[in-house]
């Protein structure tokens, strides 16, 4: 016989298994890099716990002009055999394979990766390299890196300029080879003018949020709200200095930038981007993650760009990363931040990988 107690007490166990039965029952959370770098050792990637990502495979020569200010350039010549060396690399690894299509995503183990070039320069004025560069499995192709491109006008110049002509037929091209358009280092002009013209919806893939640090390398909030109203998505990265002006930069800064992002744009609108290598920025390591001393590295690039009066660079930047992201096990760190501040479990999805998979099944298929 069940006693009145009895019954109450299986009740509230039961109330209370039913939540960890649930979290046991759900799939496994998807952690999706929309930014990084092949690393050589590609096993880097399962310990990153990633099972997907956007692999930036361009290959880039430093060149300066009379002005001394360091740029650097992709071209066709450098990276056709880029682009081979990726694929190769991934042919016949167990923990890493070539992404085609968004919803590819999970069907197999290991990572899903999605090649992207940070730059349209291979291209110069050849519309057709984009089809070449697709067939050989290039999925995000991004129209400029910082400077002026016969594509698109860049963030970091002293003219703001967007979609040029070319740009324009590029974009069509992209839209009908199902490339993922991306606008990252991009100028205003360039990314409201994308994300207007575009048939697909697009993406910034590594950035942060120009309400909070005031920089032409950060998105403002007409920026988001373009590419949240396309259904775009846009990935905060880990450039602290474009992440907070405070002197000392923490994982609540992080936080602060993807509560910017989805208050702004909605909560499907921002996912996690690097834009170092897997590990981490790599001379940050060797430094024990001193940002005083690593902050030296980016700081004649910086005075450059200041003495040529692009605007943003008035101030001297005091660090380069979050130590406590800096660091191959990044992603359960942030997902932990953000459940610790409150975000909801299916909220969390979305932010860690969830959005992107979305996003490149919709453009990709």
């Amino acid at each position: 016989m069940v006693t009145r107690r009895g019954a109450v007490i299986g009740m509230a166990t039961t109330a209370l298994a039913a939540p960890m039965l649930a979290r046991a029952s759900r799939a496994p959370r998807l952690f999706f890099d929309s930014l990084s770098f092949l690393p050589e050792d590609l096993n880097e990637i399962t310990a990153a716990g990633l099972g997907g990502m956007i692999a930036d495979v361009s290959d880039l020569i430093e060149v300066r002009g009379a002005d001394g200010v360091p740029r650097y350039s992709r071209n066709f010549a450098a990276n056709d055999p880029a682009i081979d060396r990726a694929v190769a690399k991934l042919k016949d690894s167990k923990v890493a394979w070539l992404a085609r299509k968004g919803s590819e995503i999970g069907t197999r183990p290991g990572c899903a990766v999605f090649l992207q070039f940070q730059s349209t320069e291979m291209m110069g004025d050849d519309l057709s390299r984009i089809a070449h560069f697709h067939d050989k499995g290039l999925r995000v192709l991004q129209f400029t890196h910082h400077n002026n491109t016969q594509y698109a006008g860049g963030a970091l110049e002293t003219v703001q300029t967007g979609l040029t002509p070319l740009g324009i037929e590029g974009l069509a091209e992209m839209n009908r080879l199902r490339i993922l358009p991306d606008v990252s280092h991009g100028s205003v002009p360039t990314m409201l003018e994308a994300a207007r013209r575009s048939k697909t919806p697009i993406a910034l893939s590594h950035g942060a949020a120009r309400a909070i640090v005031d920089h032409p390398r950060c998105a403002p909030d007409e920026v988001i709200r373009a590419i949240a109203e396309r259904g775009g998505v846009m990935g905060i990265f880990m450039m602290s200095f474009w992440l907070t002006r405070n002197k000392v930069p923490t994982v609540a800064d992080y936080v602060a930038q993807i509560r910017h992002v989805a208050r702004v744009g909605g909560i499907d609108a921002v996912g996690v981007a690097n834009d170092f290598p897997m590990a981490g920025q790599t001379n940050l390591i060797k430094l024990n993650n001193d940002n005083a001393k690593g902050v030296e590295e980016y700081l004649e690039w910086w005075r450059a760009l200041r003495r040529q009066g692009v605007p943003g660079f008035e101030w001297t930047p005091e660090h380069v990363v979050i130590p406590e992201l800096n660091r191959i096990d990044r992603m359960q760190r942030i997902a932990a931040a953000l459940t610790a501040s409150g975000f909801r479990a299916r909220e969390v999805d979305k932010i860690m990988g969830g959005n992107w998979r979305r996003l490149l099944t919709d453009v990709l298929g």
